[in-house]
């Protein structure tokens, strides 16, 4: 895959997906989005809608099932497709959104080991109900998961010393360095965690952390989908840039493509491509 193709198509996705997109706030905007990621993701499967209620209106999450070469097991792979109010959300969370589609075109040329269904989440700007709502479907229909990854904000990078920051008592296990992507897990992901780092760092630095007690004694690591999968003791992992403890235009209105490192997003593209192809 030339680096250079994968980073034209992550550019063209975020064209289309950056813009205000809050349900509320910014609807029209927000139906744009959807109505984008259905068409692409119909370009390489049947999609399926997964409705849930909220405060008297139905929202979607949208789903893509892709085969892979065993018969059993399963991964999801999700990103939220809404953004905070005034925001465009380039990082948060257009980048993800952007490797998501790649995913779902490089899997349906070239299946995974595993069977993946790739989700597009609403409503992860509201206390993550969308994947609230999925999971709780998902486990109550009693399905086999092997794992499911949670992307959220992938494309930011500062390799300065300093720009990096931490959640106290971890500034002193990593680099001050914000030019790595962060994998996230409950203790269950322990040997999926390395598995997939060790991966990931033939395309791009690369840092795992497990968590205990579903991550509630260091709240940052719950904030993404992922930690709906957690609370209903689901193996799950976020991948992430670390959101604020490295992008200063978190939930602001500059969060836009020009302050993205498109180079590093697309190493994490192909790094995610590679690990979970092969998990």
């Amino acid at each position: 895959m030339s680096s250079l193709a994968l980073q034209g198509r992550l550019e063209a996705h975020l064209q289309k997906v950056v813009r205000e997109r809050h349900p509320d706030y910014a609807p029209s905007g927000h139906a744009h989005v959807r109505a984008y990621i259905h068409r692409e993701f119909a370009r390489h499967s049947s999609v399926t809608i997964h409705e849930f209620d909220y405060l008297g209106r139905t929202h979607q999450n949208l789903i893509v099932d892709l085969p892979g070469e065993r018969d059993r097991g399963r991964v999801i792979v999700g990103a939220h497709y809404d953004a905070v109010p005034g925001s465009p959300g380039a990082d948060d969370n257009g980048t993800a959104l952007a490797v998501l589609l790649e995913l779902a075109r490089a899997f349906s040329m070239s299946p995974a080991r595993r069977s993946m269904r790739l989700v597009a989440f609403d409503l992860e700007e509201t206390d993550r109900r969308g994947s609230r709502a999925y999971a709780e479907t998902f486990s109550r229909r009693n399905e086999e998961l092997d794992l499911m990854i949670s992307l959220e904000m992938l494309g930011y990078c500062d390799p300065r010393p300093g720009a990096q920051h931490y959640p106290p008592g971890l500034r002193y296990l990593y680099s001050d360095r914000g030019d790595f992507i962060a994998l996230i897990g409950n203790f269950r992901t322990l040997p999926l965690l390395r598995r997939l780092a060790n991966s990931m760092r033939q395309a791009v630095p690369c840092e795992f952390l497990a968590v205990p007690f579903r991550g509630r004694i260091l709240p940052d690591t719950r904030r993404s989908d992922h930690a709906s999968f957690w609370d209903l003791g689901f193996p799950a992992i976020m991948v992430t840039d670390t959101a604020n403890m490295r992008n200063p235009h978190y939930h602001q209105p500059s969060d836009e493509i020009g302050t993205l490192d498109l180079g590093f997003l697309a190493r994490v593209c192909s790094g995610l491509n590679t690990a979970l192809s092969g998990l």
